[in-house]
This record gives C-alpha cells, sequence and structure tokens, in this order.
C-alpha cells in the first residue's frame, strides 16, 4: 500500500513538471505597428498592385526586343487544282547565225496537278525605327514609375484604414471594459435595493428601475461582443490572413504631438503624395507620346535579307535570296497624322491642367485635415476633463447612497452622466487618430 500511494506521488509530480514546462497558449497581442507591418506585407490589394508593377517591367522587356532583328518563316504546302502552264515564244531568248531563233517554234511547258510547296524566309533589322522604338521603351519606363507611386497609393489607403479600423476596436474594447464595470455596479445596486426592499427601506419602482436598467446594460454589452467580434474579423481580412485568428490589441496610446507647420506639411505633401507625382509622369508621359506620333512621319527604313524557296512547280528557281533596304513609307496620308499629333497636343495641355488641379486638391485636402486634427485635439482634452469629473461625482453618489444621505435617483443620474462622459470620451480618442491616420495620407507618408 505505501509503495502504491509513493507511485501516485512520483506520477503526480511527473504530471505536474509536464504541465509546467508546457507553454500555454498565449493570445497574440497585436500592436498598431504590426498591424500595419503586416498589412503592407499580406494584403491582398497591396500584392495585386505590386503585380501591376511587375507587369510594367515587363513591357519595358518586351519593347526592348523590338531592336533585335526580326526573323520571319513560312511555309506553304498545297495541292495544284489548275495546271500550271507556261509559253515561251519562239526566239524569245534571242536568234543566232548559226542556231537561229530559240526556241525554234513556240514552247509550251506544264506543270500538272500535284503537291508543291513554297517556303519564303526573311530576316529584318530595323534602323529608322530604332528611334521610335527608344521612345516607346521610354514611355513604358515611365509606366513602370506610374504603377509604382499606385503601389504607394494603395499602400497608403491599407494603412489608413488599418490605423482606422485598429483604433475602432480599441474603442470597442475600451467601451466593452466600461460596459462590464457597469455591470457589476448595477448588479451590487441590485444587490443593496433587494436588501432594502426586504427591510421596506425601498420602494418596489426602485428595484424595478435597477433592474431594467441592468438588463439594457446587459443588451448593450452584448451588442458591443458583437461589435467588437466583426471588427476583429474585418482586421484580420486587411491584415490578408484567416478571418478567425484571435488577437488581443495593447492599451489605447496616448495622444500624440500635432503638426505645428501648416506650410511644412504643405511642401510635404506636395512632395510625397503618390497622385500628384503619377500626375507629373502623366505628363511625361504625354510629351513622349507627342514625340512618337511625330516620328511617324520618318519612313521605316530596314536592313532586309529574305529567301525563296518553290518547289514542285517546273520551270521557277528553286532557291532565290536577296539582300537589302527595305523601305515602308506613306507619302500622302489626307491630314491624318497631322490631326493625331494636334490630339496629342491636347492630350498634354489635359494632363498639364490635371497636374495643376491635383496639386489644388491635395493642399486643400492637406489643409481640411491639419484643421481637423487640430479640433480633434481639444476636444479629446474637454473630454477627458469631463470624463474626471464625472467619475468622481460618481464616487461621491455612491458614498453617499452607502451612508444613506442620498436618494438612489441621484446614484443612477451620476451613473448615467459618467456612462456619457466615457462614451464622449472614447468617441473622442477614436476621432483623434483617425485624424491623426488622415493627416498622415494627406501628407502621403509611407
Amino acid at each position: 500500500m505505501v509503495r502504491f500511494v509513493f507511485l501516485l506521488v512520483l506520477v503526480n509530480l511527473a504530471v505536474r513538471a509536464w504541465c509546467e514546462e508546457v507553454p500555454s497558449s498565449a493570445v497574440e497581442t497585436l500592436t498598431v505597428e504590426n498591424a500595419v507591418a503586416l498589412a503592407l506585407r499580406d494584403n491582398r490589394m497591396v500584392k495585386n498592385a505590386a503585380q501591376e508593377v511587375q507587369k510594367a517591367e515587363d513591357d519595358v522587356a518586351i519593347s526592348r526586343t523590338r531592336r533585335l532583328p526580326v526573323f520571319d518563316f513560312t511555309f506553304f504546302g498545297s495541292q495544284l487544282l489548275t495546271p500550271v502552264e507556261f509559253e515561251f515564244e519562239r526566239g524569245v531568248f534571242g536568234t543566232f547565225p548559226s542556231t537561229g531563233p530559240i526556241p525554234g517554234s513556240d514552247t509550251p511547258i506544264t506543270t500538272p496537278r500535284r503537291p508543291n510547296e513554297l517556303i519564303l524566309a526573311s530576316a529584318s533589322q530595323p534602323l529608322s525605327q530604332l528611334y521610335k522604338i527608344g521612345l516607346g521603351v521610354r514611355m513604358n519606363q515611365l509606366n513602370i514609375d506610374i504603377a509604382r507611386e499606385q503601389l504607394r497609393l494603395q499602400k497608403q489607403s491599407v494603412v489608413n484604414d488599418v490605423k482606422q479600423l485598429y483604433y475602432k476596436i480599441l474603442q470597442s474594447q475600451s467601451a466593452l471594459e466600461v460596459s462590464e464595470e457597469t455591470l457589476k455596479l448595477y448588479r451590487e445596486l441590485d444587490r443593496e435595493v433587494e436588501d432594502q426592499l426586504a427591510q421596506q427601506t425601498a420602494l418596489k419602482a426602485d428595484s424595478l428601475d435597477v433592474k431594467a436598467r441592468l438588463a439594457k446594460t446587459e443588451y448593450d454589452a452584448l451588442v458591443l461582443r458583437n461589435a467588437y467580434a466583426t471588427q476583429k474579423e474585418q482586421l484580420n481580412g486587411l491584415l490578408g490572413r484567416d478571418i478567425r485568428s484571435d488577437f488581443k490589441l495593447s492599451s489605447v496610446p496616448e495622444a500624440a504631438e500635432l503638426e505645428s507647420d501648416l506650410k511644412a506639411a504643405q511642401t510635404r505633401a506636395l512632395q510625397q503624395r503618390p497622385e500628384i507625382n503619377e500626375a507629373r509622369l502623366k505628363l511625361r508621359q504625354s510629351n513622349f507620346d507627342q514625340r512618337l506620333k511625330k516620328s511617324e512621319f520618318i519612313p521605316d527604313v530596314s536592313l532586309r535579307l529574305s529567301y525563296i524557296s518553290p518547289f514542285g512547280v517546273t520551270v521557277l528557281p528553286k532557291n532565290v535570296a536577296s539582300a537589302g533596304l527595305y523601305i515602308q513609307w506613306e507619302p500622302f496620308d489626307w491630314g491624318r497624322r497631322k490631326l493625331e499629333l494636334s490630339q496629342k497636343v491636347k492630350t498634354t495641355q489635359q494632363a498639364r491642367l490635371g497636374l495643376s488641379e491635383t496639386e489644388t486638391q491635395i493642399l486643400i485636402e492637406v489643409n481640411a485635415k491639419f484643421r481637423k486634427l487640430a479640433e480633434s485635439r481639444l476636444l479629446l482634452r474637454a473630454s477627458h476633463f469631463a470624463q474626471q469629473a464625472a467619475q468622481e461625482k460618481l464616487r461621491l453618489a455612491n458614498n453617499n447612497f452607502q451612508q444613506h444621505t442620498v436618494e438612489l435617483k441621484e446614484v443612477l443620474q451620476a451613473q448615467t452622466s459618467f456612462a456619457q462622459a466615457n462614451d464622449q470620451y472614447q468617441r473622442s480618442l477614436l476621432e483623434f487618430w483617425n485624424a491623426k491616420a488622415d493627416f498622415e495620407k494627406a501628407l502621403g507618408e509611407d
């Protein structure tokens, strides 16, 4: 019996040691910096924008291959449906004193209906077209820069969405914590009122009022939990991972310092915003497009080597090779190229106006976000003081109620005021961080 007990003790100690060695699965704590980094790495829209950059790079590589020789090979095999007939008239090759006319009489030559083949091969090296091809390459290189600016814009939009949703979840998390504390208060208050009701020192109406408020608070807490769960799923979706991934957020950050120099903010925005960089690139691209249209007045000159070999047809030569210059030019286009060039000039003017409009809209947006951030900072400060005042009034009301110096109605009013003040503070905090995220996006911060 002693051995059995000793064995049980050893097994118990071993199990405890093993349990202490196995780490419990901890829920991931997600900071806003980690969330932004995950979104920039795994967000699906960001990945799609990155693919567009790679596609633009492929276009540049494709356009550069047009500078190299073009090889063309054609094979045509067929069955003659009608005979091929040639007739050499008498003396077509000349008349000589010793032999007379060659041929001496009309000589027909017929190829009967039979299979025949034709081989055509050529190699062409562009010469004058190299200028046009170079302009096309440079236009496609600008497409890479435009795609990169669009990628930056997509990243900034995702970062802004992540930050706003992160702060919204923080607000829901904080509101849920306050709701849980309120539930504890109402449950304790309900217990005290029930005791007073049993001692006939409280009215039945007071008890029902407390129970109604308790039920409403329980409902509000459930709504907050559901919203909190939905927001976490939305954030997981932005991060490009399974929406069922569990995590918790770090504490609500304190209000950060504000941008104080509007002129400096405007300058930074005009230098950093992807939209204005894209507008500048499109203006340069339209200039290249205009030059490319002008180059169409230049004839296409190529160095060309060709080879022809017909089989199955009598009389025709079996191998014909040639080399020389191949020139293609349309001298009369009835003003078509001139009108097309006029369209390109107008497109360039539109791009210039678009750049000016983009600059104007960016400055308006920066100014508006700057003012909104300053407003939200002052509102947060006022809401913080109101929250502290309401909390102190609630504490005094609870103490006085326990000492039977105030009525229950005053405690409930203090509780309602505190809940409203706390909710307003949370809303103000959310508005401040959202305004700061919008201002950073307006500046074009990566």
